[in-house]
This record gives structure tokens, C-alpha cells and sequence, in this order.
């Protein structure tokens, strides 16, 4: 069982850069489709960003789409965000996750399709 963990968080001013780490354990996820989703206050959770298992194939949410920046090291079972321009919508509990997708290059957009997920790590931008 691979088991996820995410670190990178904090409190940043608007405009501000981020780069979360989504680290996997356990077993290697580098066969695994992993996304990024978001959590803010009072709201449902929402897609941000999702890559296959090579990296070569990236989808991302229209709110982060030219800010956020998702990219993975198999090597070192890791999955990254680097997060520019941060707004304060952007303020949220972020979550990785992973699906085994045996070298497919298909991307997960559904959370309801991971299997595996972090516990999340706070951003929260100031105005």
C-alpha cells in the first residue's frame, strides 16, 4: 500500500510563491496517476491539477492554469506543485493523491477515482 504525505505549506502574502511536496511511502507510486485537489474554508473539495504517471501528460483547473506548475521525480517518489502568484482564493487545505494506472498515460480528474490520499497540508494567502 502506498501511503501519501504533503508538506510545503504556510502562510504567504499574495503574490507570493509556494512549492508543496507530495511524498509517497510504503511501495513506489511511480506507476500511479496523482493529483493535487483543494480544500477551502466552506467549501467542497476541487480538482487542481492531475499528471500521469510519466509526467508528460498535465491537466489543470482553470483558476491555477498558468500560476501552478505540477511536476513528479519517480526517482525520488515525489510529486511537486510550485504554486506563483498566489491569491488569497487560493487559501485552502491542499491534498495529494494517487491511482495506480500501470504505465497508462491517462489522467484522473474524479476524486472519486483515487485511491490513495494525503492528509493535506495548509496554504493560506494574505491579502
Amino acid at each position: 500500500q502506498v501511503q501519501l504525505a504533503e508538506s510545503g505549506g504556510g502562510l504567504v502574502q499574495a503574490g507570493d510563491s509556494l512549492r508543496l511536496s507530495c511524498a509517497a511511502s510504503g511501495r513506489t507510486a511511480s506507476t500511479y496517476a496523482m493529483g493535487w485537489f483543494r480544500r477551502a474554508p466552506g467549501k467542497e473539495r476541487e480538482f487542481v491539477v492531475g499528471i500521469s504517471w510519466s509526467g508528460a501528460s498535465k491537466y489543470y483547473a482553470d483558476p491555477v492554469k498558468g500560476r501552478f506548475t505540477v511536476s513528479r521525480d519517480n526517482a525520488k517518489n515525489t510529486v511537486y506543485l510550485l504554486m506563483n502568484s498566489l491569491k488569497p482564493e487560493d487559501t485552502a487545505v491542499y491534498y495529494c493523491a494517487g491511482r495506480e494506472e500501470y504505465y497508462s498515460e491517462e489522467l484522473v480528474l474524479d476524486e472519486l477515482r483515487y485511491t490513495n490520499w494525503g492528509q493535506g497540508t495548509q496554504v493560506t494567502v494574505s491579502s
